[in-house]
């Protein structure tokens, strides 16, 4: 089969790989129809995840047909259409039973980082019947890839961590993919201003398509001005980060009021300061976390009620013989001005 393999720091490669066989009882072998680029994926090819080594699979995200199944699973059979979850979950060890499938014992953020991935013509997914989602029918399936990772990313990291709530003042700092799903789905909440703050104007012109009920530009904005101004001098209720450097997160204790929320979903690869010094008083929740995905069927129900509309987050499709072209236009996406790019094999 055709993959995507991680070469070290720098560029990946597209290479042939033997076809995946099942290991456990519990393993699916997956064929993929549908995958994608995640922001995570381009943190392993500046080498800033060294737990995943050179000569690995790369990609967590995908839609596929199920190919053959181990005995023990018994919620999958061949031919059924599924959804990869970008985390792995045994459902049986203490974590999982809390709902914290991230930090499975035998599982959690391992496709493309420990075990080889989805960027490829076939998976193997372990604990199949804790990893897959049937797909339902009528949805198209690069709508549905959506719902691997960015989605429920968004909701359970900034908006269900951040307490969104009606009437809230709700501040976004980063209109990349994820801060994106997090304006999609702050909104099943009513909050009464959404406001996205980004450097980029293109993508401060999607968070306006996409419902914010303001923009600000940060390079030339006065960012905390203008929203202790909105709020009377209260600050925001929450403030969700979405990039991951310092300067974004300080802007959260910027501009969060007394009781609010600060919800971390950027990925921090250096330290930040935490200003206690001002914010002991203030009744401040900071939460962070990676993504656990139980949100995955309410997401999945909300997407075939219409209410929530996952395609619009795709600039690119690709072929999957251009993967390496699909990689060059999602890591330059301030000139491309990419969002989400599909992988089709």
């Amino acid at each position: 089969m055709h993959a995507i393999v991680y070469q070290g720091p720098g560029g990946p490669r597209l290479e042939e790989r033997p076809q995946p066989q099942l290991q456990q009882a519990t393993d699916a072998i997956v064929r993929l129809l549908k995958t994608t680029i995640c922001g995570t994926d381009l943190h392993i090819l500046k080498g800033d995840v060294p737990t995943c080594e050179p000569g690995r699979v790369l990609g967590h995200e995908g839609v596929g047909i199920v190919e053959s199944v181990g005995s023990g699973v018994s919620r999958f059979k061949p031919g059924d259409r599924v959804l990869i979850s970008c985390i792995t979950a045994c459902g049986r060890c203490d974590y999982c039973k809390k709902g914290m499938y991230s930090h499975c014992a035998d599982g959690g953020w391992i496709l493309g980082h420990r075990i080889d991935g989805t960027q490829a013509e076939y998976v193997r997914i372990p604990h199949a019947d804790g990893s897959l989602h049937a797909l339902p029918p009528g949805i198209p399936d690069e709508a549905m890839v959506m719902l691997s990772d960015i989605l429920p990313t968004g909701y359970e990291c900034g908006v269900l961590n951040g307490q969104v709530s009606p009437g809230d003042v709700v501040a976004i700092i980063g209109a990349g993919p994820v801060g994106l799903a997090a304006l999609l789905t702050a909104q099943f909440y009513a909050p009464a201003e959404i406001v996205v703050i980004d450097l980029d104007d293109h993508r401060l012109a999607v968070a306006r398509q996409f419902g914010a009920t303001r923009v600000l530009n940060s390079g030339r904005d006065n960012v905390a001005g203008e929203l202790h101004s909105l709020t009377g001098g209260r600050g925001v209720d929450v403030a969700i980060e979405a990039v991951g450097v310092p300067a974004t997160f300080s802007l959260c204790e910027q501009i969060i009021g007394a009781g609010g929320h600060i919800a971390v979903l950027g990925v921090h690869g250096v330290k930040v300061d935490l200003h206690l010094e001002t914010l002991w008083s203030h009744n401040i929740t900071l939460r962070t976390g990676l993504v656990d995905t139980f949100t995955t069927p309410q997401l999945l129900k909300m997407v075939q009620a219409g209410k929530l509309d996952p395609q619009q987050m795709i600039t690119h499709r690709f072929a999957f013989a251009e993967a390496l072209q699909a990689y060059e236009v999602f890591g330059q996406a301030a000139d491309s001005q990419a969002l989400k790019v599909i992988l089709e094999m």
